[in-house]
């Protein structure tokens, strides 16, 4: 363990608790940390909140939320955002934490990609399965169009409109974006493409039936362009990506004319950094007790798909009843003198001024 001196200090946010991972039950461990008047800080190495639910199945219907019939993972975590909005949670995207070090009065040092640092009483794990690293596409000249004409992510729809696009991929992602791409002006969005190519390393694909029955029907109108195939190589002129080279079952070399390339080829989700912090890990996941879901070390918890125990199933309702428990746990370790005392949301006059809601009145 080690301590800080008052220099080192300088520009170090001081904090009650950090959560590493902004999906669902990240999020809803900000709310149940509000809930117990404890704010926090949150750490996600996307650039944008929603972890799995947004990069794997933003549009895919979810249905075992309790009292949510259905909702798509987007509107799952658009209604964990709206829930947790009054507990001024802060977050800090596109960076991931790098190093977690144990100070002499129980604190931890955290500190990020992006140099920045944290002293926290607890830490949060709720990190999925991991950091989630896109797959790339390992063609010889390509890595130096990343960010201007190769993505492997959709920021902004905007940036394609109009243009020339291939899309590389045979998941629910790739086809997601050519059918939205494509039809675009159809249902009102205006953000279609010139043209769409769709390629695959073969003619099948992993996703929704229905979307592959709407991908066919677009190729057989003419609407749209799918080639099967593996990219083998590109050509460029005066430092611009102009063409893909897909080389077909049938051995022969196609060139492809493009302005823009999209690659969906599937997230690698790393442990990474966690790894070395000294936690106990049991095939890649961190082995939790079940009464607070703290790791071995004290202080640390992990909630959600990084956490491992006996019984456990990989499902965000598991990771919610997790969390609440989590919260409790942290409790003597941030408050330790405060006496901590169930409340309901139901009829806790506290909890209704902490979620900005008027107390109901009952006969």
């Amino acid at each position: 363990m080690t301590v800080l001196d008052p220099l080192t200090l300088r520009g170090v946010i001081e904090t009650d608790a950090v959560i590493i991972g902004a999906g669902p039950v990240g999020l809803f461990q900000v709310f149940e940390l509000g809930l117990l008047e404890i704010k926090a800080h949150v750490i996600d190495s996307l650039p944008y909140p929603g972890g799995q639910c947004v990069e794997l199945y933003p549009d895919k219907p979810i249905y075992d939320i309790p009292a949510v019939p259905v909702c798509t993972g987007r509107e799952l975590i658009d209604r964990l955002l709206q829930q947790i909005a009054p507990f001024g949670a802060t977050f800090h995207y596109g960076q991931e934490v790098s190093l977690v070090q144990k100070q002499d009065d129980g604190r931890f040092l955290v500190e990020t990609s992006l140099g920045t640092r944290f002293l926290t009483k607890t830490i949060f794990i709720a990190a999925g399965v991991g950091a989630f690293q896109p797959r790339t596409l390992k063609v010889e000249g390509l890595r130096r169009f990343e960010g201007i004409q190769l993505s492997y992510r959709v920021m902004n729809p905007a940036d394609f409109a109009g243009k020339n696009l291939v899309i590389v991929g045979g998941g629910d992602s790739a086809l997601d974006w050519a059918l939205r791409f494509c039809a675009g002006n159809q249902d009102g969005n205006p953000n279609k493409a010139q043209s769409v190519v769709l390629i695959h390393r073969r003619d099948g694909f992993n996703a929704a039936p229905a979307n592959e029955a709407k991908i066919r029907a677009l190729c057989d109108a003419q609407a749209m362009q799918f080639l099967a195939g593996q990219v083998t190589g590109c050509e460029a002129v005066d430092d611009r990506l102009t063409a893909i080279k897909v080389t077909g079952s049938d051995g022969l070399i196609r060139l492809v004319p493009l302005d823009m390339l999209l690659v969906f080829l599937g997230l690698s989700p790393k442990l990474g950094p966690i790894a070395g912090w000294g936690l106990d890990i049991e095939r890649k996941q961190l082995m939790v007790d079940t009464e607070k879901f703290s790791t071995n070390i004290p202080g640390i918890f992990a909630v959600g798909d990084i956490n491992i125990y006996p019984g456990k199933k990989k499902l965000i309702l598991s990771g919610f009843h997790e969390c609440a428990l989590a919260a409790f746990g942290a409790m003597p370790i941030i408050y330790p003198d405060k006496r901590v005392m169930l409340q309901y949301t139901t009829t806790s006059p506290n909890l209704h001024k902490l979620l900005g809601v008027e107390s109901p009145v009952f006969d």
